[in-house]
Protein backbone atom coordinates (compact mmCIF):
# COMPACT_ATOMS: atom_id res chain seq x y z
CA UNK A 1 0.00 0.00 0.00
CA UNK A 2 1.48 3.70 -0.90
CA UNK A 3 0.27 5.65 1.93
CA UNK A 4 0.01 9.72 1.50
CA UNK A 5 0.27 11.59 4.83
CA UNK A 6 -0.90 15.34 4.37
CA UNK A 7 0.53 17.61 7.54
CA UNK A 8 4.14 18.43 9.15
CA UNK A 9 3.09 18.52 12.70
CA UNK A 10 3.25 16.46 15.72
CA UNK A 11 0.10 14.66 15.30
CA UNK A 12 1.55 14.03 11.90
CA UNK A 13 4.69 12.80 13.02
CA UNK A 14 2.83 10.15 15.44
CA UNK A 15 0.69 9.11 12.31
CA UNK A 16 3.57 8.35 10.39
CA UNK A 17 5.52 6.09 12.78
CA UNK A 18 2.13 4.02 13.37
CA UNK A 19 1.69 4.11 9.55
CA UNK A 20 5.72 3.26 8.79
CA UNK A 21 5.09 0.45 11.23
CA UNK A 22 2.27 -1.13 9.05
CA UNK A 23 3.58 -4.53 7.26
CA UNK A 24 1.09 -3.78 4.66
CA UNK A 25 2.82 0.49 3.61
CA UNK A 26 5.00 -0.38 1.14
CA UNK A 27 6.10 3.43 0.55
CA UNK A 28 4.97 6.27 3.18
CA UNK A 29 5.09 10.08 1.78
CA UNK A 30 4.41 12.90 3.49
CA UNK A 31 3.54 16.39 2.86
CA UNK A 32 5.08 18.68 3.57
CA UNK A 33 6.12 16.47 6.33
CA UNK A 34 9.00 17.58 9.14
CA UNK A 35 12.35 16.73 9.90
CA UNK A 36 11.14 14.16 12.22
CA UNK A 37 9.06 12.39 9.39
CA UNK A 38 11.82 12.22 7.27
CA UNK A 39 13.50 9.55 9.09
CA UNK A 40 10.26 7.04 7.82
CA UNK A 41 8.79 8.86 5.14
CA UNK A 42 9.93 10.39 1.96
CA UNK A 43 8.79 14.47 1.78
CA UNK A 44 7.59 15.97 -0.85
CA UNK A 45 6.13 19.73 -0.71
CA UNK A 46 2.51 20.47 -0.88
CA UNK A 47 0.06 23.49 -0.24
CA UNK A 48 -1.68 21.41 2.46
CA UNK A 49 -4.45 23.51 2.30
CA UNK A 50 -4.70 23.17 -1.56
CA UNK A 51 -7.45 20.26 -2.64
CA UNK A 52 -6.76 20.77 -6.04
CA UNK A 53 -2.87 20.72 -5.08
CA UNK A 54 -2.84 17.72 -2.66
CA UNK A 55 -5.45 15.31 -4.90
CA UNK A 56 -2.79 16.13 -8.09
CA UNK A 57 0.03 14.79 -6.02
CA UNK A 58 -2.04 11.84 -4.82
CA UNK A 59 -2.69 11.19 -7.83
CA UNK A 60 1.08 11.59 -9.16
CA UNK A 61 2.29 9.35 -6.40
CA UNK A 62 0.17 6.72 -7.10
CA UNK A 63 -1.56 6.52 -3.72
CA UNK A 64 -3.44 3.49 -2.31
CA UNK A 65 -4.75 5.80 0.75
CA UNK A 66 -4.55 9.29 1.68
CA UNK A 67 -4.54 10.64 5.44
CA UNK A 68 -5.47 14.44 5.89
CA UNK A 69 -4.07 14.74 9.60
CA UNK A 70 -5.00 18.77 9.98
CA UNK A 71 -7.87 20.14 10.69
CA UNK A 72 -8.00 23.05 8.01
CA UNK A 73 -6.97 20.77 4.69
CA UNK A 74 -10.62 18.79 5.77
CA UNK A 75 -12.44 22.49 5.95
CA UNK A 76 -10.83 23.23 2.83
CA UNK A 77 -11.99 20.00 0.70
CA UNK A 78 -9.44 18.33 0.43
CA UNK A 79 -10.81 15.38 1.41
CA UNK A 80 -13.75 15.64 -1.63
CA UNK A 81 -11.16 16.57 -3.72
CA UNK A 82 -9.07 13.53 -3.74
CA UNK A 83 -12.30 11.29 -3.45
CA UNK A 84 -12.98 12.59 -6.49
CA UNK A 85 -10.20 11.00 -7.78
CA UNK A 86 -10.91 7.83 -6.92
CA UNK A 87 -8.90 7.56 -4.39
CA UNK A 88 -9.72 6.64 -0.71
CA UNK A 89 -8.71 9.88 2.29
CA UNK A 90 -9.27 9.43 5.26
CA UNK A 91 -10.75 12.54 6.60
CA UNK A 92 -14.33 13.91 6.17
CA UNK A 93 -16.05 15.81 3.39
CA UNK A 94 -15.52 19.46 3.67
CA UNK A 95 -19.43 19.60 4.97
CA UNK A 96 -19.15 16.87 7.39
CA UNK A 97 -15.64 18.99 8.84
CA UNK A 98 -18.22 21.53 9.58
CA UNK A 99 -18.43 19.72 12.87
CA UNK A 100 -15.12 21.21 13.64
CA UNK A 101 -15.18 24.16 11.52
CA UNK A 102 -18.17 25.66 13.31
CA UNK A 103 -18.95 25.86 16.73
CA UNK A 104 -22.42 26.95 16.15
CA UNK A 105 -23.11 23.88 13.33
CA UNK A 106 -21.79 21.37 15.68
CA UNK A 107 -24.60 22.21 18.74
CA UNK A 108 -27.02 22.75 15.95
CA UNK A 109 -25.97 18.46 15.18
CA UNK A 110 -25.74 18.12 18.76
CA UNK A 111 -29.06 19.48 19.90
CA UNK A 112 -31.09 17.43 16.59
CA UNK A 113 -29.24 14.37 17.88
CA UNK A 114 -30.14 14.59 21.55
CA UNK A 115 -26.36 14.28 22.33
CA UNK A 116 -25.82 16.09 26.39
CA UNK A 117 -23.98 18.94 26.07
CA UNK A 118 -23.48 22.47 27.79
CA UNK A 119 -26.38 25.04 26.91
CA UNK A 120 -24.78 27.58 24.44
CA UNK A 121 -25.31 30.62 22.53
CA UNK A 122 -24.09 32.37 19.29
CA UNK A 123 -23.00 35.60 19.88
CA UNK A 124 -22.09 38.26 17.11
CA UNK A 125 -22.38 41.97 19.09
CA UNK A 126 -21.33 43.01 22.34
CA UNK A 127 -25.12 43.37 23.07
CA UNK A 128 -25.49 39.77 22.68
CA UNK A 129 -22.35 38.69 24.35
CA UNK A 130 -23.45 40.45 27.66
CA UNK A 131 -26.90 38.96 27.27
CA UNK A 132 -25.28 35.56 27.22
CA UNK A 133 -22.57 35.91 29.99
CA UNK A 134 -25.34 37.46 31.92
CA UNK A 135 -27.11 33.93 31.80
CA UNK A 136 -24.56 31.48 32.32
CA UNK A 137 -22.57 33.52 34.99
CA UNK A 138 -18.50 32.62 35.02
CA UNK A 139 -16.67 30.92 35.23
CA UNK A 140 -17.58 32.39 31.43
CA UNK A 141 -16.44 30.06 28.27
CA UNK A 142 -16.55 31.75 25.03
CA UNK A 143 -15.30 30.15 22.15
CA UNK A 144 -14.13 31.36 18.78
CA UNK A 145 -16.51 30.05 16.06
CA UNK A 146 -14.27 29.18 13.52
CA UNK A 147 -10.68 27.27 13.66
CA UNK A 148 -8.61 28.24 15.90
CA UNK A 149 -5.91 25.85 15.95
CA UNK A 150 -6.75 25.12 19.15
CA UNK A 151 -6.07 28.29 21.02
CA UNK A 152 -9.94 29.99 20.43
CA UNK A 153 -11.45 29.01 23.77
CA UNK A 154 -11.00 31.18 27.09
CA UNK A 155 -12.01 30.14 30.56
CA UNK A 156 -12.22 32.81 32.83
CA UNK A 157 -13.34 34.37 35.79
CA UNK A 158 -12.80 37.54 34.80
CA UNK A 159 -15.61 38.97 32.57
CA UNK A 160 -13.45 41.70 31.13
CA UNK A 161 -11.25 39.16 29.30
CA UNK A 162 -14.17 36.96 28.10
CA UNK A 163 -15.92 40.19 26.38
CA UNK A 164 -12.49 40.61 24.82
CA UNK A 165 -12.16 37.52 23.14
CA UNK A 166 -15.65 38.09 21.72
CA UNK A 167 -15.09 41.09 20.90
CA UNK A 168 -11.92 40.14 18.66
CA UNK A 169 -13.28 36.81 17.46
CA UNK A 170 -15.96 38.67 16.45
CA UNK A 171 -18.65 35.55 16.16
CA UNK A 172 -18.02 33.59 19.34
CA UNK A 173 -20.33 30.98 20.99
CA UNK A 174 -20.47 31.20 24.92
CA UNK A 175 -21.47 28.24 27.03
CA UNK A 176 -22.03 27.26 30.60
CA UNK A 177 -19.37 26.07 32.49
CA UNK A 178 -18.74 22.03 32.68
CA UNK A 179 -17.50 21.14 35.86
CA UNK A 180 -15.50 17.70 35.92
CA UNK A 181 -12.36 16.10 34.52
CA UNK A 182 -11.87 16.47 30.83
CA UNK A 183 -11.57 13.01 28.84
CA UNK A 184 -10.69 12.69 24.65
CA UNK A 185 -12.57 10.14 22.79
CA UNK A 186 -11.18 9.01 19.42
CA UNK A 187 -13.26 7.27 17.31
CA UNK A 188 -12.36 5.82 13.81
CA UNK A 189 -15.80 6.21 11.34
CA UNK A 190 -17.03 5.01 7.77
CA UNK A 191 -20.01 7.21 8.85
CA UNK A 192 -21.84 3.77 9.78
CA UNK A 193 -20.02 1.77 11.88
CA UNK A 194 -17.59 3.51 14.87
CA UNK A 195 -14.46 2.17 16.34
CA UNK A 196 -13.48 3.78 19.80
CA UNK A 197 -9.73 4.32 20.51
CA UNK A 198 -8.57 4.37 24.32
CA UNK A 199 -9.68 7.46 26.17
CA UNK A 200 -6.75 10.12 27.09
CA UNK A 201 -6.71 13.37 29.01
CA UNK A 202 -4.85 16.44 27.46
CA UNK A 203 -3.39 19.74 29.43
CA UNK A 204 -4.36 22.53 27.29
CA UNK A 205 -2.78 25.36 30.11
CA UNK A 206 0.74 26.45 29.46
CA UNK A 207 1.63 25.89 32.92
CA UNK A 208 1.45 24.07 36.28
CA UNK A 209 -1.84 23.26 38.19
CA UNK A 210 -4.15 24.22 34.91
CA UNK A 211 -2.85 28.00 35.20
CA UNK A 212 -1.81 30.54 32.18
CA UNK A 213 -3.40 30.73 28.91
CA UNK A 214 -5.01 27.46 26.53
CA UNK A 215 -2.83 26.59 24.15
CA UNK A 216 -2.96 23.81 21.55
CA UNK A 217 -1.83 21.06 23.96
CA UNK A 218 1.36 20.74 26.80
CA UNK A 219 0.99 17.08 27.03
CA UNK A 220 -1.05 13.93 27.43
CA UNK A 221 -1.55 10.64 28.52
CA UNK A 222 -3.46 7.16 28.11
CA UNK A 223 -5.20 5.26 29.54
CA UNK A 224 -7.25 6.78 31.97
CA UNK A 225 -7.25 4.35 35.53
CA UNK A 226 -9.26 6.89 37.06
CA UNK A 227 -12.34 6.81 34.24
CA UNK A 228 -15.73 5.35 35.18
CA UNK A 229 -16.52 1.91 33.88
CA UNK A 230 -19.22 1.66 30.70
CA UNK A 231 -17.59 5.43 29.80
CA UNK A 232 -16.50 4.17 26.22
CA UNK A 233 -19.69 2.25 25.91
CA UNK A 234 -22.06 5.17 27.02
CA UNK A 235 -20.55 7.62 24.92
CA UNK A 236 -20.68 5.83 21.59
CA UNK A 237 -24.29 4.85 22.28
CA UNK A 238 -25.87 8.88 23.52
CA UNK A 239 -23.12 11.16 21.51
CA UNK A 240 -21.35 9.13 18.59
CA UNK A 241 -23.97 6.98 16.96
CA UNK A 242 -26.64 9.01 17.46
CA UNK A 243 -24.48 12.11 16.51
CA UNK A 244 -23.20 9.86 13.32
CA UNK A 245 -26.79 9.38 12.44
CA UNK A 246 -27.68 13.34 12.22
CA UNK A 247 -24.99 13.59 9.80
CA UNK A 248 -26.30 10.49 7.32
CA UNK A 249 -29.36 12.11 7.56
CA UNK A 250 -28.78 15.65 6.48
CA UNK A 251 -27.20 13.35 3.74
CA UNK A 252 -23.41 14.50 5.27
CA UNK A 253 -22.50 11.26 6.38
CA UNK A 254 -19.23 11.77 8.96
CA UNK A 255 -16.21 9.56 7.89
CA UNK A 256 -13.14 9.86 9.08
CA UNK A 257 -11.97 10.45 13.05
CA UNK A 258 -14.31 11.93 15.30
CA UNK A 259 -12.96 13.87 18.25
CA UNK A 260 -15.13 13.34 20.70
CA UNK A 261 -14.11 16.09 23.71
CA UNK A 262 -15.90 15.54 26.91
CA UNK A 263 -16.11 16.75 30.58
CA UNK A 264 -17.31 14.34 33.19
CA UNK A 265 -19.69 16.01 35.18
CA UNK A 266 -22.30 15.20 38.30
CA UNK A 267 -24.50 14.95 35.83
CA UNK A 268 -22.44 12.30 33.28
CA UNK A 269 -20.47 13.17 30.41
CA UNK A 270 -21.00 16.36 28.55
CA UNK A 271 -19.67 16.93 25.30
CA UNK A 272 -17.60 20.03 25.25
CA UNK A 273 -16.55 20.22 21.40
CA UNK A 274 -15.90 18.15 18.53
CA UNK A 275 -12.87 17.68 16.30
CA UNK A 276 -12.96 16.38 13.16
CA UNK A 277 -9.33 15.15 12.87
CA UNK A 278 -6.84 13.41 15.61
CA UNK A 279 -6.18 15.18 18.20
CA UNK A 280 -2.29 16.53 19.11
CA UNK A 281 -0.72 15.59 21.11
CA UNK A 282 -3.56 12.72 22.79
CA UNK A 283 -2.78 11.06 19.08
CA UNK A 284 0.98 10.51 20.68
CA UNK A 285 -0.35 8.14 23.47
CA UNK A 286 -3.04 6.23 21.98
CA UNK A 287 -1.02 5.48 19.12
CA UNK A 288 1.85 4.59 20.88
CA UNK A 289 -0.24 1.74 22.31
CA UNK A 290 -2.17 0.66 19.89
CA UNK A 291 -1.01 -2.83 18.66
CA UNK A 292 -3.79 -2.80 15.70
CA UNK A 293 -2.00 -2.04 12.04
CA UNK A 294 -2.28 1.81 11.62
CA UNK A 295 -3.16 1.74 7.78
CA UNK A 296 -5.44 -1.16 7.62
CA UNK A 297 -7.49 0.44 10.17
CA UNK A 298 -7.33 4.15 8.18
CA UNK A 299 -8.10 2.33 4.73
CA UNK A 300 -11.25 0.34 5.75
CA UNK A 301 -12.72 3.49 7.33
CA UNK A 302 -11.82 5.26 4.14
CA UNK A 303 -13.37 2.48 1.90
CA UNK A 304 -16.26 2.18 3.65
CA UNK A 305 -15.44 -1.40 4.85
CA UNK A 306 -14.76 -0.82 8.86
CA UNK A 307 -17.94 -3.26 9.94
CA UNK A 308 -15.80 -5.86 8.73
CA UNK A 309 -12.72 -4.61 10.63
CA UNK A 310 -11.00 -7.48 13.65
CA UNK A 311 -11.35 -6.06 17.13
CA UNK A 312 -8.56 -3.52 18.38
CA UNK A 313 -5.50 -4.65 20.25
CA UNK A 314 -3.66 -2.94 22.43
CA UNK A 315 -0.81 -3.00 24.04
CA UNK A 316 -0.81 -3.59 27.79
CA UNK A 317 0.82 -0.49 29.76
CA UNK A 318 0.83 2.87 29.83
CA UNK A 319 1.82 6.09 27.28
CA UNK A 320 2.44 9.73 28.46
CA UNK A 321 3.95 12.59 25.83
CA UNK A 322 5.12 15.78 26.83
CA UNK A 323 4.84 18.74 25.63
CA UNK A 324 8.62 21.39 24.79
CA UNK A 325 7.73 24.97 23.68
CA UNK A 326 9.00 27.76 22.61
CA UNK A 327 10.42 30.56 25.08
CA UNK A 328 7.10 33.00 24.40
CA UNK A 329 4.49 30.45 23.46
CA UNK A 330 1.59 30.66 23.13
CA UNK A 331 1.43 34.28 22.94
CA UNK A 332 4.73 35.13 21.08
CA UNK A 333 6.70 32.01 20.33
CA UNK A 334 10.59 32.33 19.29
CA UNK A 335 11.54 30.50 16.11
CA UNK A 336 15.09 29.77 14.74
CA UNK A 337 17.23 28.16 18.26
CA UNK A 338 18.85 25.67 17.60
CA UNK A 339 17.78 22.21 18.46
CA UNK A 340 20.18 19.65 20.35
CA UNK A 341 19.05 16.23 21.42
CA UNK A 342 16.22 15.73 19.38
CA UNK A 343 17.37 12.36 17.45
CA UNK A 344 16.62 9.96 19.98
CA UNK A 345 13.69 7.44 19.92
CA UNK A 346 10.34 8.95 21.41
CA UNK A 347 11.14 12.43 20.36
CA UNK A 348 8.39 13.64 17.64
CA UNK A 349 8.46 16.60 16.30
CA UNK A 350 5.59 19.15 15.73
CA UNK A 351 7.61 22.79 15.20
CA UNK A 352 10.78 21.78 13.58
CA UNK A 353 12.62 23.01 10.38
CA UNK A 354 16.36 21.41 9.10
CA UNK A 355 18.66 24.38 8.45
CA UNK A 356 20.87 24.86 5.10
CA UNK A 357 23.85 24.10 7.66
CA UNK A 358 21.98 20.95 8.83
CA UNK A 359 21.19 22.22 12.26
CA UNK A 360 17.95 21.24 13.35
CA UNK A 361 16.07 24.69 14.01
CA UNK A 362 12.80 25.65 16.37
CA UNK A 363 9.50 26.34 13.44
CA UNK A 364 6.50 26.62 15.74
CA UNK A 365 5.29 27.24 19.01
CA UNK A 366 4.95 23.43 20.12
CA UNK A 367 8.70 22.21 18.82
CA UNK A 368 9.12 18.63 19.79
CA UNK A 369 6.94 15.89 22.61
CA UNK A 370 8.55 13.43 24.56
CA UNK A 371 6.86 10.28 23.95
CA UNK A 372 7.24 7.38 25.95
CA UNK A 373 5.75 3.83 27.18
CA UNK A 374 5.84 1.79 30.06
CA UNK A 375 4.14 -0.96 32.08
CA UNK A 376 1.80 2.03 34.17
CA UNK A 377 1.52 5.04 34.23
CA UNK A 378 4.18 6.21 36.47
CA UNK A 379 6.64 4.19 35.02
CA UNK A 380 6.04 6.27 30.97
CA UNK A 381 5.61 9.64 32.72
CA UNK A 382 9.10 8.89 34.16
CA UNK A 383 10.48 8.06 30.71
CA UNK A 384 8.38 10.62 29.37
CA UNK A 385 10.57 13.53 31.37
CA UNK A 386 13.29 11.32 31.01
CA UNK A 387 13.45 12.19 27.27
CA UNK A 388 12.35 15.53 27.89
CA UNK A 389 15.31 16.50 29.86
CA UNK A 390 17.65 15.48 27.34
CA UNK A 391 16.58 18.09 24.72
CA UNK A 392 18.39 20.86 24.72
CA UNK A 393 16.61 24.27 23.31
CA UNK A 394 17.54 27.87 24.67
CA UNK A 395 14.48 29.27 26.23
CA UNK A 396 11.97 26.33 26.29
CA UNK A 397 9.65 25.09 28.73
CA UNK A 398 7.31 22.35 29.56
CA UNK A 399 4.87 21.69 31.89
CA UNK A 400 6.27 19.48 35.10
CA UNK A 401 2.89 17.96 36.21
CA UNK A 402 1.52 15.71 33.16
CA UNK A 403 -0.08 12.83 34.36
CA UNK A 404 1.42 13.45 38.13
CA UNK A 405 -2.98 13.50 39.15
CA UNK A 406 -3.62 10.89 37.64
CA UNK A 407 -0.43 8.67 38.99
CA UNK A 408 -1.35 10.15 42.58
CA UNK A 409 -4.45 9.05 42.29
CA UNK A 410 -5.89 12.89 42.81
CA UNK A 411 -8.68 13.34 40.13
CA UNK A 412 -12.26 12.03 40.86
CA UNK A 413 -15.60 12.29 38.88
CA UNK A 414 -17.96 14.29 40.14
CA UNK A 415 -21.24 12.03 41.89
Amino acid sequence: MRVLLVGGGGREHALALGLANDPAVDQLIAAPGNPGIAAVAELREVAANDPAAVAALAVEVQADLVVIGPEAPLVAGVADAVRAKGIPAFGPSAEAARLEGSKTFAKEIMTAAGVPTARAHTCTDPESTARALDDFGPPYVVKNDGLAAGKGVVVTDDRTIAEEHARECGRVVIEEYLAGPEVSLFVVTDGEAALPLLPAQDFKRVGDGDTGPNTGGMGAYAPLPWAPPGLVDEVMRDVVHPTLAEMRRRGTPFAGLLYVGLALTAAGPRVIEFNARFGDPETQVVLALLETPLAGLLHAAASGTLAAHPPLRWREGAAVTVVVAAEGYPAAPRTGDEIVGADRAGVIHAGTRRADDGTLRSAGGRVLCGTATGPDLAAARDAAYALVRRIELAGSHHRTDIAAAAVEGRIAVPD
